[in-house]
């Protein structure tokens, strides 16, 4: 894959924190190019970055050292204002414990990343209500998160992280606390978003089985990058 062809291209990024007056390196010179399209699974121990890696690639936390290039913008240079548009524009975030808001409906929850933008309220409302069926949740939107199950609260999740047609949705272990079955639909719909939508979608994840439902996986080791393996996505 040539460089120009890569939506995220990561460079001698390197991320350290500081926890009194020591200095904990976290990431150590990761080189790592997604094309449009992708899905990769980043998988490792605890401690090993994955989580790290995937906030920096979200915008969420900045390196120490190094470049990410989303689409031509190297976001580590960018002032936090233009980072949160950058995110608001650019990025659909999906959590292992779904983040919906408990005093909004599943419609409420899907349409909030729209309240930032121009987008007027009949706009605002066919987004959404589009959203919510491709995660077939139509017949739920007025629902409470409370009155649903798992697997239709990471559904609306799902359905929040896509309603700004993102560039890139990243996850962080998304079926981490659901069961086996649910698990599986919510990896059969990821598949589904990428391959019929061709969403980038960049997965953490600690399971093999789920792991094995990207495309790429990329397993990083005390910081550091040790190899990327090529998958066969199951349909």
């Amino acid at each position: 894959m040539s460089e120009a062809s890569a939506l995220i291209r990561i460079r001698d990024l390197s991320k350290s924190y500081r926890r009194g007056g020591q200095e904990i390196p976290v990431l150590l010179d990761i080189q790592l190019d997604v094309p449009a399209g992708d899905f990769i699974a980043l998988m490792g121990p605890s401690g090993s970055g994955k989580s790290t890696l995937l906030n920096l690639i979200a915008g969420i936390d900045q390196p120490s050292s190094g470049r990410i290039e989303i689409g031509g913008i190297d976001i580590a240079t960018l002032s936090e204002a233009s980072l949160a548009n950058w995110r608001a524009a650019h990025v659909g975030f999906i959590f292992q414990f779904y983040n919906l808001l408990p005093v909004l409906t599943a419609f409420e929850n899907v349409e909030l990343p729209l309240l930032l933008t121009d987008l007027s309220a009949k706009q605002r409302r066919a987004h959404t209500l589009a959203a919510l069926e491709m995660v077939r949740l139509s017949d739920r939107m007025d629902h409470y998160p409370n009155e649903l199950s798992g697997g239709q609260q990471q559904r609306v999740a799902i359905a929040r992280a896509l309603v700004s047609d993102p560039t890139l949705i990243v996850a962080d272990e998304p079926t981490g606390d659901l069961d086996r079955v649910t698990g599986a639909e919510i990896l059969d719909l990821l598949q589904q978003l990428n391959r019929d939508l061709g969403k980038t979608i960049v997965m953490v994840t600690h399971d093999p089985k789920a792991a094995a439902r990207a495309s790429r996986m990329v397993h990083l080791e005390k910081g550091v990058l040790v190899s990327e393996d090529q998958m066969n996505a199951q349909a």
